[in-house]
């Protein structure tokens, strides 16, 4: 994506009519809000890509008047990838001894919207505003070819099926007891759409392998998928214990894996009750919803990788290929699958939820048992769930802080609640201090992450809390 704008093309620009081409014009003399600029770059994204131009005004013929915002380009760019998660070219030309500071920006992938804090943007006349759920429906419905439903293998007969799938693994997930009748597990294996009558024999789809494979070897094109499950002696990566790659299908092995996991957990030491007692590191329930989340989720077109789980003494992380389809700040209250169909079997297979109640669960364990809140991570390829052990109020940082008061703040939305600070005190296990609670509910309203309830009035001693986000929503709704 990377090219140089020359100034014969900034004085083209001066002329051509904005709504025609991909450009934003602003001026930008001495400075220009942060902030501001992210929305503007992921509106422009979220409309095919283009090119923000600053020194320049907008009426045409637009002036050149020349900008002293962003002297440091390499900071510019590096601080546009770590907020709105785009790589992006920046460049500097003079026109007569004025700067001009363009930023060129990618358009989204197909199926995708970018967003910044939570909401997505676009651009209407000179506003910038969030995009209306229609806007957004349009884009996530873009169609593209559905992986999975394509053929794996072709000719096969049922014994066939029977030898390459653990199909006493299937007959238990769906409640049915084991059979030797190969008619009856080719129906069900049918009525599950994983596999197609072709003439007098069957065809298995992609579907099938990777939910029921008894080993993922037999399918090349499918073994880079499978988990891979790290675990570590200490905090970093030095030494590393057991490092073991999955062989059978995401349904078949699951058990298993979760299994595995927990064998390897570390224990925590905590306080209930007055005893003192000894605790997986996070619950199993919880691990699998992470687990299932990885696999469900993935970038199934994604080559040469797959899903990681790795343990560490203090933490658990896992990844899985590709960038998330509704921004990390929203996983809490989005729903929506990248690969529909695989998480159809999986739910029909009874191994996770359609709904993303994992990610609710999950959050909602962290303040069960007073965890630091979990880690959302998306980068341009990848997205990391990071589950951290317990950690003493006054032993977590003032990130990890915001993020558990923004957590709960969504958790509480979710419930058709709302935050208050004695429900910020509960989340921490703090008794009475409220002064400390209300500093962390400043810092993150400060952050852009929560505002104030406003139909609580302006009273400090009922103060509800909303995610930043449900009120930008709603100012769309009151403006349709």
């Amino acid at each position: 994506m990377e090219e140089d704008v020359s100034i014969e093309t900034v004085l083209t620009w001066q002329h051509v009519r904005k709504e025609s081409e991909r450009l934003e014009f602003k001026e930008a003399k001495s400075n220009f809000d942060r902030d501001r600029l992210f929305k503007y770059c992921v509106a422009i994204a979220n409309e095919g890509g283009g090119h923000l131009v600053l020194g320049m005004g907008d009426a045409v013929p637009r002036e050149i008047v020349g900008t002293n915002a962003f002297r440091d380009l390499s900071v510019l760019k590096k601080d546009i990838r770590s907020n709105v998660r785009l790589n992006v070219s920046v460049n500097e030309v003079k026109v007569d001894g004025k700067r001009v500071v363009t930023i060129q920006l990618p358009a989204r992938p197909r199926g995708t919207a970018y967003d910044y804090k939570g909401a997505y943007y676009m651009r209407s006349g000179d506003e910038l505003l969030p995009m209306t759920e229609d806007k957004l429906r349009s884009i996530f419905s873009e169609t593209k070819e559905e992986w999975g439903l394509s053929i794996i293998r072709n000719g096969l007969a049922a014994k066939d099926i029977c030898d390459l799938l653990d199909v006493s693994a299937f007959m238990n997930i769906i409640g049915l007891p084991p059979t030797d009748n190969t008619s009856e597990i080719t129906e069900r294996l049918e009525a599950h759409s994983l596999i197609v009558r072709e003439g007098a024999g069957f065809a298995m789809r992609q579907m099938a392998a990777l939910v029921l494979a008894r080993d993922i070897r037999d399918f090349p094109t499918l073994e880079r998928k499978s988990p891979r499950l790290i675990t570590y002696n200490g905090k970093d990566k030095l030494n590393t214990k057991l490092d073991i790659t999955g062989q059978r299908g995401y349904a078949a092995g699951f058990q298993g894996l979760i299994r595995l996991c927990m064998q390897h957990m570390p224990q925590n030491e905590v306080v209930q009750n007055a005893l003192r007692q000894k605790m997986p590191l996070f619950p199993e329930h919880c691990i699998r919803e992470v687990v299932a989340n990885a696999l469900i989720h993935q970038d199934l077109s994604a080559t040469g990788t797959g899903p990681i789980i790795e343990i560490f003494s203090n933490r658990i992380e896992v990844s899985n290929p590709g960038k998330p389809v509704v921004p990390v700040e929203r996983f809490i209250d989005g729903f929506r699958s990248r690969n529909e169909r695989l998480a159809w079997v999986m739910r029909q297979l009874k191994i996770c939820e359609e709904r993303s109640s994992g990610v609710d669960r999950m959050v909602a364990a962290a303040e069960m048992y007073q965890l630091p809140a979990p880690e959302f991570i998306s980068t341009l390829e990848t997205t990391h769930v990071v589950i951290h052990g317990h950690r003493i109020f006054r032993e977590m940082t003032q990130e990890d802080r915001i993020r558990a008061c923004y957590q709960h703040c969504v958790l509480k939305y979710v419930m058709r609640e709302q935050m208050t600070n004695d429900s910020l005190r509960g989340r921490f296990g703090l008794k009475d201090d409220n002064a400390t609670t209300s500093k962390i509910i400043r810092a993150t309203a400060d952050a852009g992450l929560i505002a104030a309830d406003p139909s609580a009035g302006n009273s400090r001693k009922f103060a509800r809390y909303v995610p930043s986000w449900s009120l930008a929503a709603e100012s769309v709704d009151s403006l349709s």
